[in-house]
């Protein structure tokens, strides 16, 4: 009997039920997968900001990784926020354990509402430590500014950066370029090896994009588990995110979560 594809995320929770750990399984049930998760740190927050976060440890981490994989298994492991260096050194020490072969990294350093979730020291230990684990890496364009250290507002540039960020170890990189000012299309900017390849999708007009970035990078692993090329994952990652917007809920008093189950 085979097995349905078992994805795990390592990430935040977030008790308005618009991002972290929360949007990410409800994108894994959306899809098919089994979803199973790693609680890094419990956060206070709504659709406007983040209030207050509290930190797990890193043993604690790595103890709810442990018993997981020894158990259920994952086909795949992608991660979010992780807001300490001993969180960050804990897992990838679990991930070269359990020799996890598809690692999608989703660098998240700040909230839709501009709130910082990563400790600086925690930023170096990421790129020193995660990253060269990565079947691939998401960050959006202000999370790719801070890899790099650089302002980015030209497409030469975007491929600059996304050319040094795979210089620190991943596979491949996505920049996503919804913070870019295009009023008509979204688009993403794929290196994967040496071939650069822009995605191109439609933009929606709404303020509800609470959690996007993490359903993207969820999306993303759930269809790296069904052996499809990056690319093509990344297509199918992209529009199942274009119409979870699409169909976004207008909750709360600042950004709505998406759509997660529009289909």
């Amino acid at each position: 009997m085979s097995l349905i594809p078992r994805v795990l995320t390592i990430a935040g929770s977030d008790c308005s039920g618009c991002a972290g750990i929360q949007a990410d399984l409800k994108t894994f049930g959306a899809l098919g997968v089994h979803g199973m998760s790693v609680v890094t740190c419990v956060t206070v927050q709504d659709t406007r900001q983040v209030y207050e976060v509290v930190e797990l440890t890193g043993h604690q981490v790595g103890r709810q990784i442990e018993v997981i994989l020894e158990d259920i298994g994952a086909n795949a492991v992608k991660t979010g926020m992780m807001p300490s260096a001993e969180i960050i050194e804990s897992v990838a020490a679990h991930l070269e354990r359990y020799r996890i072969e598809l690692l999608v990294v989703d660098p998240v350093m700040r909230s839709t509402g501009g709130d910082s979730l990563i400790q600086d020291e925690a930023v170096t230990v990421l790129k020193k430590r995660l990253l060269p684990l990565a079947t691939v890496v998401t960050p959006n364009l202000p999370e790719a500014e801070f890899l790099v250290q650089q302002r980015i507002r030209s497409e030469q540039e975007i491929e600059a950066a996304a050319r040094d960020i795979l210089g620190l170890g991943p596979q491949a990189v996505i920049i996503k370029g919804g913070h870019l000012p295009n009023p008509d299309r979204s688009i993403d900017y794929l290196l994967d090896h040496d071939e650069f390849t822009l995605m191109e999708g439609p933009r929606i007009d709404t303020q509800n994009t609470r959690g996007s970035g993490c359903t993207f990078a969820s999306a993303l692993a759930a269809y790296l588990t069904q052996q499809l090329e990056l690319k093509e994952a990344v297509i199918l990652a992209k529009e199942y995110v274009t119409e979870a917007i699409r169909h976004s809920l207008a909750l709360g008093h600042g950004n709505g979560p998406l759509g997660h189950f529009h289909t």
